[in-house]
């Protein structure tokens, strides 16, 4: 009987399983459901989708089909760039990369010494990656920051090892952006912490001292605080004593990042529930205790979006120290291209602002001289090629004998 029962259920086509229609399920209904629901929805479609591959069409042009590799060079080892000053935006000029790729990742730290550097990346990069395994959060992950950062200041300066000893003048590119972002959010975290805790504390003058602090910070843009530890600080230290540039911009960015961070914690540690407070009194457990085990990592959990949110946002503002004459990532890309003439003409801030840096470098570079009598501003901020430099006369053709400043040119940069 079962058997008669199962042949007559093979037979009979409805009994079999069959599957949904494709126009029901699948990517096809999706497409309907959500792109092509109605006729205004179907107009919205085609018309970004016409925009993109528009766009990506253009992209590909530019990047690819239209960009300059590599220029040619004449028998003097002069780049002839005309080719990529002809293309007019319409190409990319990729032979720049290949031509200024150690400056824009290293500025002028010396050539022979860029495995240094290069190291020090991979160092901060290897940090990032353990900080980010669960494993590793625990006691170890102290000492294992300590012993990353130590080297990566041994690596940096030198003086010690056979190290040869590099001037922090002479730090630029990719090492100065992770050197900023990795230490100022480092330990603007923690101050960023006690300034939450502080603003919600009990006592009056902790309270007023960091409600203060953060109105004060967060009341001035990040350039005002970089030129007044550039610039003003100096001048409030004792004769003699100097504090490196790159230190003072390094506070002022620390101090910045804490104000805003702890805006941030201060919202997480307001949304807990009043009732996690109360809970950890009746445990009879003291404020540290309560506040570390408790009330901390809850809020912390709380914030972690808009944490990284403000850690990216700081990792960008790093290319503001450009205008107290530090070369990041961004800035030494840009004097690369425009050094080599291999970049359009821009009128943006940053170009005047490297060419201030380069002059200032360049004086400072020379050997010591005697002082003019009276030199003006104007004679001061001057270009090169107007102030004949000492031992040559005025008037003789660049390279005379007796000028061990000159060198001839080994790019052209005419219309630039």
């Amino acid at each position: 009987m079962s058997d008669v029962t199962l042949n007559a259920a093979t037979a009979n086509p409805e009994a079999t399983p069959r599957s949904a229609p494709l126009t029901a399920v699948g990517p096809i209904a999706w497409a309907r459901t959500n792109l092509f629901a109605g006729w205004l929805s179907t107009a919205v479609t085609l018309v970004c989708g016409y925009l993109i591959i528009r766009a990506v069409m253009g992209f590909v042009d530019w990047a690819f089909i239209n960009a300059i590799w590599s220029v040619p060079v004449n028998a003097n080892g002069v780049a002839q760039t005309q080719a990529c000053r002809d293309l007019a935006g319409s190409g990319a000029c990729w032979a720049v990369v290949t031509e200024k790729h150690r400056f824009m990742l290293f500025g002028t730290y010396p050539y022979e010494q860029h495995w240094r550097p290069a190291l020090v990346c991979i160092l901060f990069v290897a940090l990032y990656i353990v900080s980010a395994l669960k494993r590793f959060w625990n006691w170890t992950l102290i000492p294992i920051w300590a012993g990353t950062l130590t080297a990566i200041g041994v690596l940096m300066w030198g003086g010690v090892l056979g190290l040869p000893y590099v001037p922090q003048e002479r730090w630029g590119g990719l090492p100065i952006t992770l050197i900023l972002a990795t230490f100022g959010l480092a330990f603007a975290f923690p101050l960023s912490i006690l300034v939450a805790l502080g603003r919600r504390s009990n006592l009056p003058a902790i309270k007023v001292l960091c409600v203060l602090y953060v109105e004060l910070i967060r009341g001035v843009p990040l350039i005002s605080l970089l030129f007044m530890a550039s610039v003003m600080f100096p001048l409030f230290l004792p004769e003699g004593m100097n504090i490196d540039k790159l230190l003072r911009a390094q506070i002022a960015i620390i101090l910045f990042a804490g104000a805003y961070l702890a805006e941030v914690v201060r919202a997480g540690l307001q949304s807990l529930p009043k009732g996690q407070y109360e809970a950890a009194d009746a445990m009879g457990l003291s404020y540290w205790q309560k506040t570390g085990f408790i009330i901390l990592p809850q809020a912390l959990r709380t914030v972690i979006p808009p944490l990284v949110n403000t850690f990216i946002g700081f990792f960008k503002d790093t290319s503001l120290v450009l205008i107290i004459g530090i070369f990041d990532l961004l800035t030494a890309r840009l004097a690369g291209l425009r050094h080599r003439g291999l970049c359009l003409r821009r009128a943006d801030l940053p170009g005047v602002l490297l060419r201030h840096v380069e002059i200032q470098r360049g004086a400072r570079n020379r050997p010591q001289q005697a002082p003019p009598a009276v030199m003006s501003d104007r004679h001061r901020l001057a270009p090169a090629s107007r102030m004949p430099p000492a031992g040559r006369r005025a008037g003789a053709p660049a390279g005379a004998a007796g000028d061990p400043h000159t060198k001839p040119p080994t790019w052209d940069t005419r219309n630039t």
